[in-house]
């Protein structure tokens, strides 16, 4: 069952959120539909770092939340490891990414405030790949 609420946004978060529905392929109202479910649920889960509002933690299939560039499903270790392995330069990644060179700096000072946390997710992906491998 759903509910209907109607919502009043200003222009330019209008405009805004028409652009980033548009670049994930789906209408503004699952948009905004996804926007709020996203947030709900960091809220709920109260692991989201106020001191970085464009990252949020996501649960995969394992359940382990993961921190993530927020309204988009890239994760930070994925920038991490193409800033320090691949060597690319936030700008780099930001055009690769199509996203704001902002939005991949917060990515890096989330990973210099949480590195051990990354560090271990980072490790764990790898060790997750070397067992497929085998």
């Amino acid at each position: 069952m759903s509910g209907r609420y109607a919502v009043n946004l200003p222009v330019e978060l209008k405009k805004e959120a028409e652009v980033l529905a548009k670049q994930q392929g789906v209408s503004l109202n699952q948009f905004i539909l996804w926007s709020v479910a996203e947030k709900v649920s960091a809220l709920k889960a109260g692991l989201d770092d106020p001191q970085f509002p464009g990252i949020m933690y996501r649960r995969g299939a394992s359940g382990i939340p993961m921190p993530a560039l927020r309204g988009t499903g890239i994760r930070v270790p994925t920038i991490v490891i193409a800033n320090q392995k691949w060597n690319e330069s936030p700008s780099e990644i930001a055009d690769q990414y199509d996203l704001p060179v902002g939005q991949i700096k917060e990515a890096l000072a989330f990973y210099q405030a949480h590195q051990t946390e990354v560090d271990l997710l980072i490790q764990s992906d790898s060790t997750l790949e070397q067992s497929r491998d085998d």
